[in-house]
């Protein structure tokens, strides 16, 4: 009996010892001791959590001051700490038609998509924001149907119904919202602003650039920066940097660090050390992240219609990837 019990307290002795180790490569503390591919999880963890998380800090943030400064500071202090780092480094400035592209590039990605979805929770929700912002691949198709006038493949043509069938559902209980101006202008933005991303993605592909892109990066947002808060300026729609609020300082302290800065830093060394198909799944796990948070911390609605509208879209989401990857 006394050799029974003992070997069942060296088996539960061993189990824990296991499970210490396991639960070790979680510990953010000791990650800088693990491999190269627990690094790239715990950065793509990163880049789910945090991405998701903006949307939240975009949300508390223009509830006190104007979207489009928010964005404007956010994009111009996220620019410097790119630049600076660069120049440091004493690494080249783009030369000739390079110049072209990052100024198209900031038009579309920072000054229209940024700007804009962060215009657009100033009057949706936080989740709801995240979901349509994570549309843009629909739109991908939708372009790429158009130019080329050829039939849509099965999968792709799927997606798409599946992805608008989601939307659809999450809206199904807040028709009502549209009776409201400024509800209604909240959506239109945040779709403008999908569209913009993707017809940024398209551009990118069409003028693939060899200069450093992170460079390019700070430089799109200190060009998309200083336009932001110039039209702030010229249209009255700012306040001044005094009058700033500590809620809006601190939600674009957050966007800066791990918004612009960190995230951006973790999915590149995912991408560089992960399949491109398993770094993809953040654009699903995003939205997510938001409509839960945003439930939880802000008391935005989560019904189970909204739930099921939000999976339903982005397996359309995925359905549509799947297709432009094989495509």
């Amino acid at each position: 009996m006394k050799v029974y019990i003992k070997s069942l307290a060296s088996d539960a002795q061993n189990s824990l010892n296991v499970a210490v180790r396991y639960f070790a490569h979680l510990n953010p503390l000791t990650i800088r001791k693990k491999g190269t591919r627990v690094k790239a999880y715990f950065a793509l963890f990163m880049v789910c959590f945090f991405w998701g998380t903006t949307w939240l800090a975009s949300r508390q943030g223009v509830q006190y001051m104007p979207a489009l400064q928010l964005a404007g500071i956010r994009q111009t202090l996220g620019g410097l700490c790119y630049v600076s780092f660069f120049l440091a480094k004493k690494a080249a400035w783009p030369k000739g038609r390079e110049w072209v592209h990052i100024i198209v590039l900031s038009f579309l990605n920072f000054l229209l998509s940024n700007g804009l979805s962060t215009w657009g929770v100033q009057y949706v929700s936080a989740g709801l924001g995240s979901v349509i912002g994570a549309i843009f691949p629909l739109w991908l198709v939708v372009i790429g149907w158009l130019g080329s006038r050829s039939r849509l493949r099965i999968k792709s043509a799927t997606g798409l119904l599946l992805g608008f069938a989601g939307i659809c559902v999450i809206f199904y209980e807040r028709l009502h919202d549209f009776l409201d101006p400024s509800f209604r202008f909240g959506i239109y933005i945040s779709l403008a602003s999908t569209w913009s991303w993707a017809i940024g993605t398209l551009y990118t592909k069409k003028h693939a650039l060899r200069f450093n892109p992170y460079f390019g990066l700070g430089l799109q947002m200190l060009i998309s920066g200083a336009s932001l808060m110039t039209i702030a300026h010229a249209t009255h729609r700012e306040v001044a940097l005094l009058s700033i609020p500590w809620q809006s300082w601190a939600a674009i302290a957050y966007l800066v660090v791990f918004g612009s800065i960190l995230s951006f830093v973790a999915y590149l060394y995912a991408l560089q050390n992960l399949p491109t198909e398993q770094v993809a799944l953040y654009a699903y796990v995003n939205p997510m992240v938001a409509v839960f948070l945003g439930w939880l911390l802000l008391n935005e609605p989560l019904t189970p219609s909204i739930v099921a509208g939000v999976l339903i879209t982005l397996y359309g989401i995925y359905l549509v990837n799947r297709a432009i990857r094989r495509s």
